[in-house]
């Protein structure tokens, strides 16, 4: 009978029902979704956005020659330069890029930025890129996490980085004097970078953990913990590699990768459950007094959950360490080639009288803070950032030929804000945008044309405890040096992982006499 039924139905017929289908859906979808689209853009006044002139049918539909672009200047160390120069070079601000199967809006108008992570920040979400990519191994934390579930762990996480708690500059200092045992005094060449890196997992481990990985102190390497510092840093720049590709790279084998991401877990994981056994003895006073503050033992009054302290403190120890380390590199490696801003430096933090400066000392040095803002904008550690449109929106500039008007933002439209090129803008920071001055600080107070540490809601909750550990190591490292030679001529180039490192590292000479 069921094949009597389809023998009668004609191959002509099929396709003639499809049509009809997709017509009526077609239709329906005018009369609701376009409809509104239409109403919202009439009401806004938007134009549309420039286009960027792809390439090829390939490049047109897929956006395939900006995509092999964008892999040749990573393997270079120069993207964000390259995309910067490729794709605001003709004094416009906003641009749709095609991407996959997907268009993506860039922009470096401030306005835009703004709306994207303040007046419109519930019109936006991280999209399901970042999620994906760094959930398996930094779990469901305020990094990777939206709505509600962000906000329970901003509410969890803000206590932590209290005055009180990251103006306590001892556990800098004992790392400090670690990190300086590995630095020869007579100018022999020495790698500040990794050292920096190696220093700041140090002092946030103690901190987050309460328990130091120690990987600068000499005669106590502890493997495991020289393999979860290693293990880090590849499984960040995986996931770099991972945003850039929209994932494509995931289905390269990597074997590496997956024992890593199993070793930052297990890792996390151990020193978690020894809290948890430990949580009765820790909750006695006594036992209290004798403890430093630790991040973990905090979280402990608020949750118990093994799965929430780890993803807590897997999100945070990304953050603290990643930005201290790389600030650190960027400034020094522009320290080594200016013996101008040395000296400045220098004549400052000889006021001190060699003595390590307070909490409050520090935040009044000025030149100090000069330079790791200038150092900020000129190589931000983070230099572009990602947000998702949840529902149809309205960015307030970019449309028309003049970039005046408003612009419609469909529903799942990525929008990517570049930092980096954004920090370059001359009508912003002078003719000299392109040069490392820290003077401009003196009378520069800019709003979002200068973004180091995001904005909005979601702006960066430690960047207190940033530039505090920056500013100390870098005060005690020219109270304990008086001369600094560069031993790399090669031009800078940027390393990234989830945020930006040198490329070739610093590799300087450090002289006391």
């Amino acid at each position: 009978m069921a094949n009597h039924i389809f023998a009668n139905v004609s191959l002509p017929g099929i396709f003639a029902a499809a049509a009809a289908l997709l017509l009526i859906s077609r239709i329906y979808w005018e009369l609701t979704t376009g409809a509104q689209r239409r109403r919202l853009i009439k009401e806004n006044g938007c134009k549309p956005v420039k286009k960027y002139p792809h390439k090829g049918l390939s490049g047109k539909l897929f956006g395939y020659d900006t995509m092999k672009q964008n892999f040749q200047a990573a393997k270079q160390g120069r993207f964000h330069e390259m995309a910067r120069n490729r794709n605001f070079s003709h004094q416009q601000h906003t641009i749709q890029i095609r991407n996959l199967n997907r268009d993506i809006i860039i922009t470096i108008e401030p306005e835009n930025v703004k709306a994207v992570l303040s007046t419109k920040f519930n019109d936006f979400s991280l999209g399901n890129l970042r999620t994906l990519t760094m959930e398996p191994v930094f779990g469901n934390g305020i990094f990777t996490s939206d709505g509600k579930s962000w906000e329970h762990s901003r509410a969890m996480i803000r206590p932590s980085f209290t005055r009180q708690q990251v103006g306590d500059l001892s556990m800098y200092e004992h790392h400090f004097q670690n990190m300086v045992a590995h630095i020869p005094k007579d100018g022999q060449t020495v790698d500040l970078q990794e050292l920096f890196f190696r220093l700041t997992m140090d002092s946030a481990t103690e901190f987050l953990f309460g328990k130091s990985t120690n990987t600068l102190v000499k005669g106590q390497e502890n493997p495991g913990a020289l393999r979860f510092t290693d293990a880090f840093t590849y499984v960040t720049e995986r996931m770099a590699q991972d945003f850039r590709t929209a994932r494509l790279s995931r289905f390269l084998p990597d074997q590496k990768r997956k024992d890593d991401s199993e070793f930052i877990r297990n890792f996390a994981q151990e020193i978690v459950d020894e809290a948890l056994a430990n949580q009765k003895d820790i909750e006695k006073g006594a036992e209290r007094e004798k403890r430093s503050y630790t991040f973990l033992y905090e979280l402990l009054k608020v949750t118990k959950d093994p799965y929430t302290l780890r993803s807590e403190t897997l999100n945070v120890l990304l953050a603290g360490r990643d930005t201290t380390a790389s600030l650190l590199a960027h400034t020094f490696h522009e320290l080594a080639r200016r013996p101008d801003v040395w000296s400045k430096l220098r004549a400052e933090v000889e006021e001190l009288g060699g003595q390590p400066p307070d909490y409050e000392t520090l935040k009044s040095m000025k030149y100090v803070k000069w330079v790791l803002n200038e150092s900020l904008r000129l190589r931000p550690v983070v230099p572009g950032n990602t947000r998702m449109a949840i529902r149809d929106t309205v960015l307030p500039l970019g449309g028309g030929p003049d970039e005046k008007s408003p612009i419609f933002v469909p529903k799942g439209t990525p929008v990517t804000y570049s930092v980096w090129s954004m920090h370059r803008r001359k009508d912003f920071f002078g003719d000299d945008a392109l040069e490392f001055k820290p003077e401009r600080w003196e009378k520069l107070r800019p709003g979002w044309e200068y973004l180091p540490f995001n904005g909005g809601p979601r702006i960066c909750i430690g960047q207190n405890f940033a530039l505090t550990e920056a500013s100390y190591v870098m005060i005690r490292l020219l109270q304990n040096f008086r001369r600094i030679e560069s031993r790399d001529e090669k031009p800078w180039s940027e390393f990234l992982t989830l945020t930006m490192a040198v490329g070739n590292g610093v590799h300087v000479g450090l002289y006391q006499e």
